[in-house]
């Protein structure tokens, strides 16, 4: 089964490079340029065939902070991972509570990134615990 990522970030080059760093990881990567492109894509998407999202935090039009705030509140079950290039130990500890499952530093390891990912994409909870055939 392939799963779904949805990965959030403006920089064109950020974007591409994840895409490379999860090539070959069974992972089909969905790309939006800031947080207000996310959030149109996830409410277009079939929500349950997207397994996890990536999010950049420093965003024009909507921001990180506010993207992932919107996607725990309408998406619970999909975990969140922040990706930024400014790290900020408040930021990380604010994220962790509202359940972002991991906060990466940029640039981050590709093993890193792949393992983050998959543990992301297999703690994915599903409506009624099970999860869907495909």
């Amino acid at each position: 089964m392939q799963h779904k990522i949805l990965v959030v970030d403006d920089e064109e080059e950020v974007r591409q490079t994840i895409k490379l760093q999860l090539k070959g990881t069974g992972l089909e990567v969905v790309e939006a340029a800031d947080g207000k492109r996310g959030i149109e894509v996830l409410d277009a998407e079939n929500v349950i065939t997207v397994d996890a999202i990536l999010c950049d935090v420093r965003m024009p039009n909507i921001n990180g902070v506010e993207a992932v705030a919107y996607f725990r509140r309408e998406y619970p079950s999909i975990p969140v991972i922040v990706l930024t290039g400014y790290p900020d130990v408040k930021l990380a500890v604010d994220f962790m509570k509202e359940g972002v499952v991991e906060y990466l530093v940029k640039p981050v390891e590709k093993e890193k990134l792949v393992e983050a990912v998959m543990r992301a994409v297999r703690g994915r909870s599903y409506v009624g615990g099970a999860e869907p055939k495909m």
